[in-house]
């Protein structure tokens, strides 16, 4: 058996804003939409979707308490990546920052308050 690719799937209220935060803002490229309800983002070689949703997505309080994160990002710079989020208007919720585990890394939430992780091998 061989993979390609694994794709994550991120709940929306507003697909619409969604999709404007992840290209307007993030920078991020639109792949598809299906109709009013569903999309696919591509972020490098990868994508991940979005599903509107009636409800805000539950994980969301759950990956915050526990400092999980909803998507990891990898970037070659992530200062430079930061520098450019916040000229688009995006807070960083934490700053660019060195781990113990070799990354450089720093923390957004995207419009409908999924926690996001940039991050550069060191």
């Amino acid at each position: 058996m061989q993979i390609l690719s694994a794709i994550a799937q991120l709940r929306t209220t507003n697909l619409a804003e969604s999709i404007r935060f992840y290209t307007t803002k993030v920078g991020l490229t639109l792949e598809f939409q299906h109709e009013d309800f569903y999309a696919g983002i591509r972020a490098g070689n990868q994508l991940f979707h979005l599903k509107l949703s009636d409800e805000k997505d539950p994980s969301i309080e759950f990956v915050e308490k526990g400092e999980h994160f909803h998507l990891y990002l990898e970037t070659g710079d992530a200062s430079a990546t930061a520098s450019a989020l916040k000229k688009n208007g995006v807070p960083l919720i934490k700053d660019v920052n060195e781990t113990a585990w070799g990354t450089r890394e720093f923390v957004i939430k995207d419009d409908q308050g999924h926690t996001l992780y940039f991050g550069e091998r060191l």
